[in-house]
């Protein structure tokens, strides 16, 4: 029995050894087959750091002309071209006046009409009405002297019995409708009209007379004349094409100096302020840009579309004939220009709640540091404390499956 037990414990201490020497042997091989883990480095080092922010905005004129269609009609003659430059006062445009002349023509008639009336209604009536009315007071006038006179013969008669009762109650009738025929007569003679009627016919005339100065206004502006010096920019129209009252025909601006409206998302207006430089560029000539400087920055927030945005207004300072108004540019503007400052690649920068660390470089392992962040762009931020020049920080690994994690033995990479 003592033989078998030592028989058990020796196979089991064999089987022990053997898995011991397999471990060994398998943790060996890994020990020197296994692979660094490969990542991308870059030494932390001092350059400038711009703050920017970009958009689209519109190039409007600050100094402007737009010559607008004074009434509906015809444009008689353009005396000017596209890209001309025109002195203050100089004639631009000017429209058929036979329509404005017609219009002056048919205002002032109405007027007449309406000081006539207000004329008339003060004396009444017109003098034809005025004669009528006299001719019906005094025939209203003879009725009444008659009937008094024939009712003042029937009462006699009555007295001495010759006349009916009868005939008296038809004499006093007859004086009663004459009375009254007469006092309609006076009445209608001269007070036919009350106050209303002629405040009505003096707000009629007080109309008149206003489109009367319209239409006076109207012929006077029929030949159209620039207020300012500047260039012709935009003739939508041609000439002899009718256009409407009010239509945009000939626009002229001062081209040097320029503005661009543009719009910032609510996120990044924080940053913009009075006098920070802009840089612009525009499509339709890649190869040239313009600067220039906040006037005025975002003072409240609106929907654009789909956007909460503010309008920013920037002041182009080297405008020339070659960026036009109302095309759609670009704006750099920059928020803050930092110079010399310890910075590092954006990517290297991790993030954890509110600490900021990176991973260094130490003997060939990943070393995690607290680092503290100052300005940043889009590519690069200012680190303030943490990190020395030199100092060589991972950009990323370069499987995008490698987790990165402190102490990691790694090897650099271009």
């Amino acid at each position: 029995m003592a033989n078998a037990g030592q028989s058990r414990t020796t196979t089991l201490i064999l089987w022990l050894s053997g898995i011991a020497v397999i471990v060994l042997v398998v943790y060996s091989v890994r020990l020197l087959t296994r692979t660094q883990v490969e990542v991308r480095v870059v030494p932390v080092s001092y350059q400038d750091l711009p703050s920017t922010v970009s958009t689209n905005g519109k190039v409007e004129p600050i100094d402007d002309f737009q010559a607008h269609a004074p009434f509906s009609g015809e444009i008689k003659r353009i005396y000017v071209e596209v890209d001309q430059h025109i002195s203050k006062g100089q004639l631009l445009v000017s429209m058929d006046d036979a329509d404005a002349r017609g219009r002056l023509a048919s205002a002032q008639a109405a007027l007449e009409s309406d000081l006539i009336l207000v004329r008339d209604l003060k004396n009444g009536g017109t003098v034809d009405d005025l004669n009528r009315f006299q001719s019906d007071v005094k025939t209203a006038t003879l009725e009444q002297r008659q009937a008094a006179s024939e009712l003042a013969a029937k009462e006699k008669l009555l007295l001495q019995g010759a006349a009916s009762p009868a005939e008296v109650a038809a004499a006093r009738h007859r004086l009663d409708t004459a009375n009254l025929t007469l006092q309609n007569a006076q009445s209608h003679a001269t007070t036919r009209y009350n106050s209303g009627d002629i405040d009505n016919a003096m707000a009629r005339v007080a109309d008149a007379r206003a489109a009367v100065a319209s239409a006076q206004s109207n012929l006077a502006n029929v030949d159209i004349r620039s207020p300012i010096d500047g260039t012709v920019y935009n003739i939508p129209f041609a000439q002899y094409e009718f256009v409407q009252a009010n239509d945009d025909i000939l626009d002229v601006a001062n081209l040097k100096k320029l503005q661009i409206r543009a719009f910032f998302d609510e996120p990044e207006i924080g940053g913009l302020a009075h006098g920070q430089a802009v840089k612009i560029v525009w499509d339709a000539k890649p190869k040239e840009s313009w600067h220039g400087h906040v006037s005025l920055a975002p003072t409240t927030i609106f929907n654009y579309g789909t956007r909460h945005v503010g309008v920013c207004i920037i002041n182009v300072d080297d405008a020339t004939p070659d960026l036009i108004p109302n095309t759609t540019v670009t704006v750099t503007v920059t928020e803050s220009d930092r110079h010399h400052v310890l910075s590092i690649p954006r990517e290297a920068l991790h993030t954890d709640g509110a600490r900021n660390f990176v991973y260094r470089i130490v003997n060939g392992r990943l070393a995690q540091t607290t680092v503290q962040v100052g300005a940043l762009n889009l590519t690069t931020v200012e680190i303030v404390s943490g990190l020395s020049a030199n100092d060589l920080v991972v950009r990323g690994a370069r499987s995008s499956v490698t987790e990165l994690t402190n102490g990691l033995e790694v090897k650099q990479v271009e």
